[in-house]
């Protein structure tokens, strides 16, 4: 049976047949694994090419000369391993990081299965993010809100690198908490799989005078 979302998705994302099945393997581990290590929103699995693949794939058209990726709190792969795999015909690589060590599990399997070019990382993003100057795109998906993210993430984001962060309908609300400690430079770009949702996009961070 045709899955109408993964053909609309795969359209969209104009990717090439090999990369159409390393993702199809992507999924179907994630649907392997899910009734044992709980990935995802059960809920949310029925529309996993719309609801996951395609909110990972997007974000590749954001920053589209990135060739490093770091991505924070990576759970089930999304959006890091799901860029890895879209991107590798574009030499993209992505580092991983995750505090479950049995969602590494997941990752470190998947990545072998679909030829992924990660490295996975079994720590806490505090211990390692300062080791990651120099990558160009750091990202984080449904991790925390914007403040915390932009705590983790200054050693990066205050020397050059790009963080795209999606994020739900409250995305102003947490933007303006976050104005209270950093100085922000962002814009918020639409996401193509919800219309409430933003991705927001920080080019600069700094710490305000006052602080």
């Amino acid at each position: 049976m045709t899955d109408p979302d993964r053909a609309r998705v795969l359209a969209t994302s104009r990717v090439s047949r090999e990369t159409a099945e390393r993702l199809d393997r992507y999924v179907a581990e994630l649907r392997r694994w899910q009734p044992i290590k709980n990935l995802v929103g059960p809920a949310t699995l029925a529309e996993v090419w719309s609801r996951h693949v395609d909110d990972a794939l997007q974000l590749l058209e954001l920053a589209p000369e990135a060739r490093t990726w770091l991505d924070l709190g990576s759970g089930a792969g999304i959006p890091g391993l799901i860029l890895a795999i879209a991107g590798m015909e574009r030499g993209i690589r992505v580092d991983l990081v995750e505090s479950n060590a049995r969602k590494c599990a997941f990752l470190t399997e998947t990545a072998r299965l679909t030829e992924a070019p990660v490295r996975v990382r079994n720590a806490r993003i505090e211990a390692v993010v300062g080791e990651y100057a120099g990558v160009e795109v750091v990202c984080a998906r449904a991790l925390a809100p914007m403040a915390q993210l932009l705590a983790w993430t200054e050693p990066l984001l205050k020397t050059g690198t790009t963080g795209l962060f999606p994020k739900g309908r409250d995305v102003q609300a947490e933007l303006t908490r976050a104005a209270a400690q950093w100085t922000v430079v962002n814009d918020l770009m639409p996401s193509r799989t919800d219309s409430d949702a933003r991705i927001v996009r920080v080019t600069a961070l700094a710490a305000p005078s006052h602080r």
